[in-house]
């Protein structure tokens, strides 16, 4: 029992690591980051977070896996909303169209791409990351889906992850310019429409024969 409790103990200090690692590079970017300063807001010892992770870099590097794993999770959580059961196809696409947007739209997913953007050009593998663990992996949950949308005939995709590349594109190409990258609040009600565009543009490239939307 007590080998158990300090495994946890771990577990839950390595994770309070990596959360205020997060926040201290989101805000301050790496260079400014102190390790005293993400101890700190850890509650942690100096000493604890280089026992986890050796050096500033590993820290940014698994502070943004961390990330990115929680951004995998909360959008495969909307695309498996995406079946072929039920009736309205276009409510069903407009639902989960609103889900990813809101895990878009979501204050840690704008804070790891504002530090992305900081940081590439000295950390370029920070990219890989991000694809390898999530953007891909997401990417190819909802073409799976809509290869199953394909099969029962509900969808015409040769291309199913073509297909879902142009339907985030749809969904997340408006949303820099609306959110202005993340400080200005974008409405419930705001994000229902773009997804009901995007929902409708979708439609017009990919139903099957005969269920296109009309103008």
């Amino acid at each position: 029992m007590c080998a158990a409790v300090a495994a946890r103990g771990r577990i839950d200090k390595r994770q309070a690591i990596l959360d205020a690692a997060f926040a201290v590079f989101a805000r301050a970017g790496y260079a400014q980051a102190g390790v005293d300063v993400i101890a700190a807001e850890a509650g942690v010892a100096k000493a604890t977070v280089y026992s986890h992770f050796g050096d500033k870099e590993t820290l940014l590097r698994e502070a943004v896996a961390a990330s990115a794993d929680q951004a995998l999770a909360d959008n495969l959580t909307a695309v498996d909303r995406l079946t072929d059961r039920g009736h309205d196809l276009r409510a069903t696409l407009e639902g989960v169209g609103l889900r990813l947007l809101q895990c878009y739209c979501d204050d840690r997913s704008w804070a790891l791409r504002r530090l992305l953007s900081a940081e590439l050009n000295q950390f370029p593998d920070l990219l890989d990351i991000i694809h390898t663990r999530a953007a891909d992996r997401i990417a190819e949950a909802l073409a799976d889906r809509l290869a199953r949308l394909t099969v029962a005939g509900r969808l015409r995709t040769p291309d199913p992850l073509l297909a879902a590349e142009q339907f985030f594109a749809l969904l997340t190409g408006p949303m820099d310019r609306r959110a202005r990258l993340g400080t200005r609040h974008v409405p419930i009600a705001e994000l229902r429409d773009l997804s009901r565009a995007a929902v409708h543009t979708f439609l017009r490239a990919f139903a099957v024969a005969g269920s296109r939307p009309v103008e």
